[in-house]
Parts: structure tokens; sequence; C-alpha cells
């Protein structure tokens, strides 16, 4: 898929996110280096690649098998990005992953590669990793972050 006009630079995205590498997890952080959560680790990509962030996130829950009738992650990325089919996001999209089948999407990640992806673990910071058929299954939405 070739990225539409009003998104940025694909290839950008995922240089950018790649110097995030090694940034230890720290919950609802996001400062490169330092420590950031998955959602840190989106907004700190945003911040390099569009600016600054065009609202505070308020305190959320670390709960991946929180359940309810909104989609809260997804409703804030679809009012500032460029919502995608997941199996149409190319690399550089932004993923969000439903880790339960019966919970909210409360995971994020940007895939690097057409196998590949990149987020913030507990634990592990931010990691690239495989996407292997068991992630794969989990991406429930996917975003481009628009230009500038």
């Amino acid at each position: 898929m070739t990225a539409p006009r009003d998104a940025a630079d694909l290839a950008l995205v995922i240089t950018i996110a790649r110097a995030w590498l090694g940034t230890p997890y720290h919950d609802q952080a996001s400062l490169k280096g330092v420590g950031c959560d998955c959602l840190g680790l989106a907004r700190g990509v945003w911040r390099e690649v569009v600016g600054p962030e065009p609202f505070p996130i308020p305190p959320y829950s670390r709960d991946w098998g929180e359940t309810g009738p909104r989609e809260v992650l997804a409703e804030g990325a679809r009012a500032m990005m460029i919502e995608v089919p997941p199996a149409d996001a190319p690399p550089g999209a932004l993923v969000l992953f439903r880790m339960d089948s019966r919970a909210i999407a409360k995971h994020v990640g940007i895939l690097t590669g057409p196998d590949r992806f990149l987020h913030a673990y507990e634990r592990l910071g931010v990691i690239e990793e495989l996407l292997t058929p068991s992630w794969a299954r989990k991406i429930t939405f996917a975003f481009l972050f628009p230009s500038h």
C-alpha cells in the first residue's frame, strides 16, 4: 500500500520509532531513552513526526483484559490519525492489538516491515520482534501518522 498524500513519510516513522529501541519500560511515560510504555512510544513518535501532542493523555489502566462498550484508544487515534484496514496496514503504521478476544484494544505497536513490529513491553522495554501469527491475529485497528 502506498500511503495517502496526507500521511507522514512511512520510512521516517520507522526510523524515528527505531531510535526508541532499548528505552526501558515505564508505565505512562514517554521519554526516549528514559522510559515509556506502548502508548508512550506512539506519543513520542507522534511528537517527532507530527509535532506537539494535541491534548494531554488522561491516566489509563494497564489491564489488557479491560472490557467496555467503547474502544477508547481507537477512538482517540481515529480523531487524529488516518485509519486504514488492518490487512492493508503498511510498515510505518500504528497498530492496536486486542490482547483478549473479549477485551478492548489496549496495546500499541508500529509495523517496521511486513513481518516485524516495534513496541514497548513490560520488563523488556522497547523491542522489535517478529509479527508472528499470534500477534497478527490480535491486530484490531491500524492508523497512519498524518503529515504535519
